[in-house]
């Protein structure tokens, strides 16, 4: 080591490295570190890549299912979908980056979620996306919409991926801190999965991709710390993105990947070179060491430290087979990218960083991941509410009428086709459904298998009860797949919430993981990888508890393939689940303006797993015409989003009661079939209950003989908002 300035306890804060944290890394090291191995230290130790304040209750999550291949751990989760054939995937965030510098903040959080999974050896199929954006009037929320749909749409677009589903929220708590997180789904086959874990000593690491920029240096320890006033200053710390270079990787690996040239890969994501070689080590129990005068930089004089903690894009580490480098060497150089050999497999068990001849760190590997903080914080859980029934007020046509209106135009419940239209979701020739469906379908190419995949939250709930909120959003995941006609196999999580140092807030991701836990247990639909997003606060105001769920589930068929929207007059309607009426924490309460704070609607696990059995199994008999989960807004909302698309409208018979029409009751769909007497009798023998609301038919939607309006006009109320939005 060369001689240096001894650093501090200050000098490690301005790091966010925590004066205690200073301490185990000089008893680690025996001695003081360099400003190399404190950057090394501060990145791998951050919120961000240790998950520090979270990681002891991620323990308690289900992982496992005997179509789990790889759960939590490696770059993305793997599930068996049948025919040696495996779905990746997994969902991360780009929160802060994307608050600071929306278009490129987005951009490349698509770009960093397609690597995990092609890093692993599947080609992408689909990307979806969960936003949430400030409140619509706030003079920011527009500029910052529009960037990250053009960020999200312009690097998904540019790599031929379909974006074929997600949600985008408004909320004033969202004001100086957006969320933005992106997943990617893709296919590979069992015995051609790829996994991160370095071996063979004396094997050569190569870095391939992109060349190396100061772009993004400590984008970790900015993601892992609140804002304040200044975050646009925060600029720098935001990663650039190149589509067009990522194709071309994606290109690269895949070929060299059909190959049996890679011992191990992993992409450089966060922290860059720093994570990508320390977690290869770690997993692999061996040292690396690495030589940095041969990476490939695009900026003059970079130091030691630029080089471990730049987050530039579409970059790749790898440890090749010696006799096949030149073989790989070949197909990048033919794909136009850098490759360089840039260190060595060792047995020291050391991470070992030379640069101008100098050692600039040197690190023993297992207490560098093993010793990493892992906090138990103090906690205080979100106090019960009491509940909100109203099922006695029966509302006039008027009434009726004027708060559907406010529903299908309130910015959380209008159309989000000005977002969606600006991806292209069919690209690939496998989109069966994407956007404004309760699940995209696409289908396995070569196959008649499809995947369904959906991204849901709903923090008003989890705000106003995390462990209902948390079940929610896990069970509304489970609906909406097994409403598009697929088995539910697994999720994925993106954990987006305040400062964990506050203990209300370390007390809403405690409810919301015990609450997704017990969901995740009951139905069998195991965690396999995620993503935890912490700090999300500006200037002390915390965001909602924002747990996104990504669920993806398996069409043994693309006949099974169920759509939302009626299909053909004079079909009789029907709704499956307990209708109770529940209007705590609804739409409707806060449009009616109905005071006070009230629990959101509970969730029945075992009502949840029995009413989806069924659609299930009714659909594979096909008894079914259309399905579609009732959440937000209610019955009446749901049944008049199933008339837009093909303009079919309705008749119903049914009590006018504000908890039946706009309750948000769980465990529920809206279901057509022309087998009555058959549905009835099967949901009888499961113990369902149902109603029947009426028939498919005309251009209008009645309710006991009275028209409320026609299909096209409560269409354009719903498509309207939006865009009008943006042109304002």
């Amino acid at each position: 080591m060369t001689a240096v300035k001894k650093l501090t306890a200050a000098d490690a804060a301005v790091h966010g490295v925590t004066q205690q944290e200073f301490a185990s890394i000089e008893r680690i090291l025996g001695r003081s570190p360099s400003p190399t191995e404190l950057g090394i230290f501060s990145v791998m130790w951050s919120e961000h890549c240790s998950y520090k304040s979270s990681k002891k209750w991620l323990k308690t999550l289900p992982t496992t299912a005997p179509w789990v291949i790889c759960g939590p751990g490696e770059n993305a989760g793997v599930i068996d979908i049948g025919d040696n054939q495996a779905a990746i995937f997994k969902i991360e965030s780009h929160n802060h980056p994307s608050f600071i510098e929306p278009f490129q903040g987005a951009a490349t959080g698509v770009g960093g979620i397609m690597r995990d999974v092609f890093t692993m050896g599947a080609r992408p199929i689909a990307n979806l996306n969960a936003l949430r954006f400030g409140d619509p009037s706030h003079p920011k929320t527009k500029k910052l919409l529009e960037g990250v749909v053009a960020g999200i749409g312009g690097y998904g677009n540019c790599m031929g991926v379909p974006t074929v589903g997600g949600e985008c929220e408004f909320n004033p708590a969202y004001n100086g801190n957006i969320l933005v997180n992106a997943m990617t789904v893709g296919i590979a086959e069992q015995d051609k999965i790829f996994y991160s874990a370095a071996a063979g000593v004396g094997n050569l690491i190569v870095y391939v991709g992109a060349k190396t920029g100061r772009d993004g240096i400590h984008g970790a320890t900015m993601a892992s710390a609140e804002f304040s006033d200044d975050a646009e200053e925060k600029r720098p710390t935001v990663q650039v993105g190149d589509p067009f270079t990522e194709k071309l990787l994606l290109e690269a690996c895949l070929e060299l990947m059909a190959t049996d040239a890679i011992v191990a890969i992993q992409d450089m994501g966060a922290a860059g070179l720093t994570s990508s070689s320390v977690e290869m080590a770690s997993k692999g129990g061996v040292g690396i060491e690495l030589v940095l005068d041969t990476v490939p930089c695009r900026e003059e004089n970079m130091t030691a430290e630029e080089m471990m903690l730049s987050e530039s894009q579409e970059r790749m580490l790898m440890i090749l087979k010696p006799e096949r480098e030149a073989m790989a060497h070949a197909i990048f150089k033919k794909w136009e990218l850098d490759f360089a050999v840039i260190g060595q497999v060792t047995d020291t068990g050391r991470l070992i960083i030379r640069h101008h001849g100098v050692v600039e760190a040197d690190i023993v590997v297992a207490p560098l991941v093993a010793e990493s903080p892992e906090y138990d914080r103090p906690y205080t859980l979100t106090s019960p509410l009491p509940e909100l029934k109203v099922n006695t007020h029966s509302l006039d046509t008027t009434e009726i009428k004027q708060a559907l209106q406010a529903i299908l135009t309130h910015p959380n419940q209008a159309s989000k086709r000005w977002i969606w239209e600006q991806y292209d979701s069919s690209v690939g020739a496998e989109t069966i459904a994407a956007s404004g469906g309760d699940a995209a379908v696409v289908r396995v190419h070569g196959t008649q298998k499809a995947l369904a995949m959906t991204t849901d939250c709903t923090p008003r709930y989890c705000y106003a009860s995390p462990f209902e909120g948390g079940k929610q959003a896990v069970a509304e995941t489970w609906r909406n797949l097994i409403a598009s006609g697929a088995k539910p196999l697994a999720i994925t999580n993106n954990l987006n919430f305040g400062n964990p140092e506050k203990p209300a807030i370390m007390g809403q991701l405690v409810g919301c993981i015990q609450g997704m836990s017990a969901a995740c247990k009951a139905l069998d639909y195991p965690v396999i990888s995620g993503n935890v997003s912490l700090y999300n606060e500006t200037s002390g105001n915390a965001i909602l508890p924002t747990p996104v769920i990504g669920g993806v589930g398996l069409l043994s068929s693309v006949q099974n393939f169920l759509p939302n929207h009626f299909q053909q007059t004079g079909e009789t309607i029907i709704v499956l689940g307990a209708n109770q009426g529940y209007l705590g924490c609804s739409l409707y309460q806060e449009l009616q303006k109905i005071e006070g704070n009230f629990a959101p609607p509970s969730v029945d696990l075992e009502a949840e797993k029995a009413a989806g059995t069924l659609v299930l199994r009714l659909n594979f008999e096909k008894l079914l015409t259309s399905c579609h989960d009732i959440s937000t807004g209610g019955l009446l909302l749901a049944v008049v989003e199933m008339t837009f698309a093909k303009k079919i409208g309705c008749t119903l018979e049914i009590p006018t009661d504000t908890g039946l029409l706009f309750g948000e009751d769980q465990a529920r769909y809206i279901i057509t079939t022309k087998s009555l007497e058959t549905v009835e009798k099967w949901a009888l023998e499961a113990h369902i209950p149902y109603k029947k609301l009426g028939t498919t038919g005309g251009d209008t939607l009645l309710i006991n003989g009275e028209s409320i309006d026609t299909i096209d006009r409560l269409r354009q109320a719903h498509e309207a908002w939006l865009p009008k939005y943006m042109e304002a």
